[in-house]
Formats: C-alpha cells, structure tokens, sequence
C-alpha cells in the first residue's frame, strides 16, 4: 500500500479509458487548423449568441481597461490592478470551444493544468500541483468552492452552463489579505452573468467521442420592472480513457445540473442576488461499481451605494455536497496479513458562510475597505476500512476580519497594505499582510511590486485521517503497528512569504503585454515522517503528517497580445518555474522532500482568433507542458517519476449560420491518439484521448 497522496488513491480510484477513435474528421480538422496556430481569442463583450467579427469589437486598449474586481474587492481597471492577473472574457470561452470549467481555465497562462483521467485534474499556481493540490482559492460567484476534506477542490463537481459566465479573473500570487486561507498561491475567481444580460432562450447541444453527449438550456425572464430571472440546465456525458497498458480505465462519468438567478434593483442605490445551483451524477470506478456525487447551494448578495461613493456589501450562502466513493475488497495475504472488505467513504459536507464588506474614500488621499466574516462546516466521514477520520463527524467554525488601505502617495503613485486576521479551530489565529506599491508612469503602464504573507491552514486530511495497515494478524513477536498512514493533531499551517515584481502595459493601439516575477519562501510544508519498528521485518510504519519542509520558488510569467489584422489577433506567453524544496536540518521526511510538487518548470502557449469570410471564426491554441516529476510510487518512498514533456493542440471552428444559430466543430488533443499528462509511470497510468466533438447552439 502506498501513501494515499493522491486524488485517485484517496478520493477517485483509478480509472481505466477505453480505445482511441481516430476520426477522419479530427485528421482534416488538423490540417486545416495547424496553418493558424499561434494566439488567443480576444472577443469583446459578453453575448449570449455568436456574432461574427468579434476581433473588431473591442481593441488592446479596450481590453487593458476591463474592470477586475478580485484585486481589490470592488472594480479597478485593469492596468490599476497591481497583481499577477489575467482575464478570461465570456467570448474567450465562446470562440475556444471549451465545455468545462477546467477545460476553460487552459486559457489562462498563468496557471498549471493537468488532466488526470477522464473526469479528474491538477489545477494550481506557481508550482504544488500535487494531487491533493491545496493552495488555490476558487470561488464561484463569491462563494468558496474548496472542500476542508484535504483543503483542495473537486474539479469534478465544479461547472455551470459556460455560457453564463461573464468572466474569469485568474491571480497568480498570494491573496490572503482580501481573502484568506488557502489562496496561497492564487485565486480564480468564476462570475457568472447578470440575468439581465441572459434574457431570452439559449440551448446548446453536442456530441463526439470523448464528449459523447452534452446538453443544455437556459431561460431568462423579466418578472416586473428591474426584476430578472432565468434558469437553467445542463448535462454531460464522457467516454472512459485508456491506460499505458493500452486498456480501458473505465473511468466515463455522467452528471446533471440546474440552477437560477434573480437579480433585482428595488430602488436606485440596492441591488439584490439571489441564486443557487444543484447537481447529480455518477463515475464509473474500475471494480466497485460507481462513484456517486451531488449537492446544492444557494446564495444572496445585497449591494448598497450611498451618493458619496461609498458602498457595502453583504452575502449569506449555504452549501451541501455529498461524495460517496467505493473501495474495492482486499484479500488477506498469508500468512499474516488481513485483508478489507469492500466498503465507500461517504462525505457529507454543509457550509454556512456570511461575509460583510464595506468600502468607503477617506479623505483625498485613501480608500479604505473593510469587512468581516464567518463561516461554520459540518463534516461527517463515515468509517470503512481503508480510509477514516476520526472524529467522523467534524464541526468547525471560523472568524475572520480584514482591513486594507489605498493611499495616494502622488498622482501616479499609490501604497496599498492592509491584513486579514482569522480564527480557525485547529490553528487559532492566522495573520495574513500584505503591501503593494503600483506606478503608473502613463495611463497605459503599470509598474507594481508586493509583499505578502499567506497560510494554508490544516484539513481533515493532514490532522483526522486514519489508513490503517492491514498487519494484524501476525503472532509474537511478528506483530506490525496496525496503522499505515495518519495525521497528527500537531499540524500548524504552511506558511508563505511572498515577494512579487511585475509590468503591464498597452504599448500601442496592436500590442499589450504582461509580465511578472516572483520569489516565494516556504516554510512548514507538509512531510510524511517513518518510525521504524522493533519487529523482525522492520516496516516503517506508522508513517504521519509533520511540517517539516521548506523550500523557495521563483520564476516568470510573461504574455503579450498582438492584433495583426482587423480580424486576426494572435497571443503568446511563457512560464518559467524553479522549485527548491528540501528537509529541514535534523527532520527526516518518507519522501525525500518530492511528494508536494509535481509541477513542469516551462510552459508555453501560441494561441490564434480569426474572424473569417463567411461569418467563419477560427480559434487555435498550441502548448508546450515541460515535463515534470512526480512521486506517487505504488511502493511509497522518496521514488521519483517523470511526465514526459509534451505539444498539445486545441481548436475549434465555428460558423454563425444566423444571429441565432451557431455551428461548431471542436478539436482537443489533436497532435497525438493519446498523450499523458500525469500521473507516476504504471501501466494503470491514464492518457489523455484526441477528442473531436460538434456542438450546435441556438437563442433568441
């Protein structure tokens, strides 16, 4: 049995895929397309149908003047945000084709993502895009998406009708200060569109070989004066993928969704939200049947706005998800080993969540903005043989404040700094500063650099959980310590000292560019810590959770747009990580200081929009994905893998048949049959599929 680090061992299972379909369609597709690899679609607006000549609509500077709102809490524009930031538009999402959200998060430079399985990936920021990868805050609207199981998030679970979203804002760098625990590395933040602005009737259909099937529907309403509703449905179905060993993962999965929106205006300075979303599916798990999952939430927000410029804002959401996941039987081995019956974990998780902000002007010379918050979790684990907490049922409740202050120091100068202050029940109290220093030499240039201090607080996973080793059944003196893995109620939170450096810039009516530089010092990662026996075969185990890493990062994250033609707009970027984690002197870690990173040092991407004759669009994004290293060796111990380095090439092609219609033929993983893009080297290692699929959409 191996140290359960992983998302497959300890939540998924591995999964098998099934064989390759090569189409003749895909081949065609790739011809056509590779002539125009090389940039990013950069559409303007957020529309709910297709328009051909979106490159037109919107120029560099328009789209350097975006409002962002996750740097600060309340929009900026986008060359006044000093932060590593980038912006996925409702039309990026359009023209690329994407049908989920992980799919759709490619298109930000600034972030890793890997897809493990048919239904699984590894999603971070600036490296530890381990398995259980914990250190990327995601919200959905406001409301946290992470679960408190392993601190992580369930990419599985997390979707919507894409085409509600009006943009992604993607951090790369700590944000701690504005919203605390566990965006340590980064924030991506999904917001969704108004109802106002998804009025009328939109459905989309598609299928392929990977996407064998996905549907969806959405209708927006007006019910009286500035009141706006809609609601919609979706549901996908995808085909297994297939192992090294050349046979299936039987890993195909299948989920459902619905949700509603109500936005309204009862008088000029209030705005009220209110909205939810529910979901229900299932994923094949090789041996055991399937994986259930479901859950729902809903949400109010209220925004008021007094004639001075002052605003405030509060939100309530609950939210409950279940996961019921099974193991298979284990045999006993003679002629000392105990074998486990086949059993499911089942998580059950409710989160009740109140945040309040307030932003206000001080004088001529600052913005202030504060704000407190509180959330309560409760947590129940149900035992089974392989996988346990104790205790099974959890509730936790957490206290936080924050308050942070932009000053003026000239004109073209400002100092922000500020701090969250929160209180959870395992740590106490966590402090969280930070301070940014921007300068804008012209309206078209931002130069910034940051101090911040950001923490990864303790999960489930790191103090309750409970492996148990199998090794009962043996007679003095041969008997073995009957737990494998566990946590230790001594875990402290990883902490993170950040320094950050970057440039964004307009350079001309055709060019932007961004760049950025980062140094960061861990300390109090998370090791896995072996305590030899006394038995005659010396086993070390138990083996338990410690924080007894450290280590620095640094690297660059560059990207530049380019509108070659009126119609053609091309965009190209590239990351470069170093990772230099190691033991603290006199500590000792199972793994060698190699099981919390599996991140590739370089990548790079060319991406391509053009708007062809014909109401044609045509969009292309090619990537290069270093390899990378990764220990999650089925014999446990510091054993390193690698991930060889791979090209990969998406496309789509789409014709706006009418102001209604759109049809579109999308191409994923178009360069190989199959590739691999995680996971230690076995033959039950996953690759990924070339995927071809049509979708037509239609709305009035």
């Amino acid at each position: 049995m191996s140290v359960p680090l992983n998302r497959r061992s300890f939540l998924m299972n591995t999964r098998d895929a099934a064989g390759s379909a090569r189409r003749s369609a895909a081949l065609l597709l790739t011809s056509v397309l590779l002539a125009a690899v090389g940039g990013r679609a950069f559409a303007g607006a957020p529309v709910d149908m297709p328009i051909a000549g979106d490159l037109k609509r919107l120029s560099i500077e328009d789209l350097m003047n975006l409002d962002v709102t996750s740097v600060a809490k309340e929009p900026q524009r986008l060359l006044q945000a000093a932060a590593a930031i980038q912006v996925i538009t409702a039309d990026d999402i359009r023209r690329s084709g994407a049908s989920s959200i992980p799919e759709v998060l490619r298109l930000a430079d600034n972030l890793e993502v890997a897809q493990i399985n048919a239904h699984d990936w590894a999603i971070s920021a600036r490296g530890f895009d381990a398995n259980l990868a914990n250190k990327l805050l995601v919200l959905v609207d406001g409301r946290a998406v992470y679960t408190p199981l392993y601190g992580g998030v369930l990419w599985n679970v997390q979707d919507c009708l894409v085409a509600d979203i009006e943009r992604i804002e993607v951090i790369s760098g700590p944000g701690g200060t504005l919203w605390g625990a566990n965006a340590v590395n980064g924030v991506v933040n999904i917001i969704t569109k108004a109802a106002r602005d998804t009025q009328g009737l939109y459905a989309l259909a598609a299928a392929g070989n990977r996407v064998q099937e996905q549907t969806g529907i959405r209708f927006g309403a007006t019910l009286a004066p500035g009141v706006y509703f809609r609601a919609y449905g979706k549901y996908t179905g995808r085909d297994r993928e297939v192992t090294t060993a050349g046979t299936s993962a039987d890993d195909s999965w299948h989920v459902g969704r619905g949700g509603f929106r109500l936005d309204a205006e009862p008088s000029a300075p209030n705005r009220l939200t209110v909205q939810g979303d529910f979901y229900s599916g299932a994923e094949d798990v090789p041996a055991t049947g399937g994986a259930g999952l479901s859950g729902g939430n809903v949400l109010g927000r209220w925004t008021h706005e007094t004639p001075g410029g002052a605003s405030m804002n509060l939100q309530v959401y609950y939210d409950h998800t279940h996961l019921s996941q099974p193991f298979p039987a284990s045999p006993a081995a003679p002629p000392f080993f105990s074998g486990f019956p086949a059993a499911s974990l089942k998580d059950d998780l409710d989160t009740y969540d109140l945040d309040f902000q307030y932003h206000f002007s001080w004088g001529a010379r600052h913005k202030v903005a504060w704000g407190v918050g509180y959330r309560a979790t409760h947590e129940s684990d149900e035992d089974l043989s392989l996988v346990r907490f104790a205790p099974t049922i959890l509730s936790q409740t957490l206290y936080s404040g924050f308050v942070q202050d932009e000053i003026m120091l000239a004109r073209r100068l400002h100092l922000t700094v500020g701090s969250k202050l929160e209180h959870n029940d395992y740590t106490g109290f966590e402090f969280e500063p930070s301070a940014r220093l921007q300068w804008n030499p012209q309206s078209t240039q931002l130069l910034w650099g940051a101090i911040s201090r950001a923490v990864r607080t303790p999960s489930r996973y790191d103090r309750d959980l409970m492996v148990p080793s199998g090794l009962i059944n043996a007679p003095p003196p041969f008997q073995f310590p009957t737990t494998y893995l566990r946590g230790s109620p001594d875990f402290i939170s990883e902490k993170l000292l950040a320094y950050e450096v970057g440039y964004r810039a307009e350079l001309g009516p055709k060019l932007s560019t961004s760049v950025s530089a980062f140094y960061n010092r861990y300390h109090g990662l998370r090791s896995t810590t072996a305590t030899p026996t006394t038995a005659v075969y010396v086993f070390p185990y138990p083996i338990f959770f410690e924080n007894n890493l450290e280590g620095e990062t640094h690297g660059l994250e560059l990207s530049a747009s380019y509108q070659m033609l009126g119609w053609w707009r091309l965009h190209a970027a590239y990351d470069l990580l170093q990772e230099h984690i190691h033991v603290k002197p006199g500590a000792v870690d199972a793994t060698g200081a190699t099981n919390e990173t599996a991140d590739p040092q370089q990548q790079v991407a060319l991406r391509t929009s053009m708007d062809l004759p014909r109401n044609l669009t045509l969009d292309a994004a090619l990537r290069w994905v270093d390899s990378l290293h990764i220990n999650n060796s089925p014999a446990g111990g510091p054993v390193v893998g690698i991930v060889p380095g791979y090209f990969a090439l998406d496309s789509a092609i789409a014709w706006h048949a009418t102001p209604s219609l759109e049809l579109s033929l999308m191409g994923r993983n178009l360069l190989h049959a199959y590739h691999t893009e995680y996971g230690f080297p076995s033959p039950r290692r996953e690759q990924i599929g070339r995927s071809v699929f049509g979708r037509i959409t239609w709305g009035y």
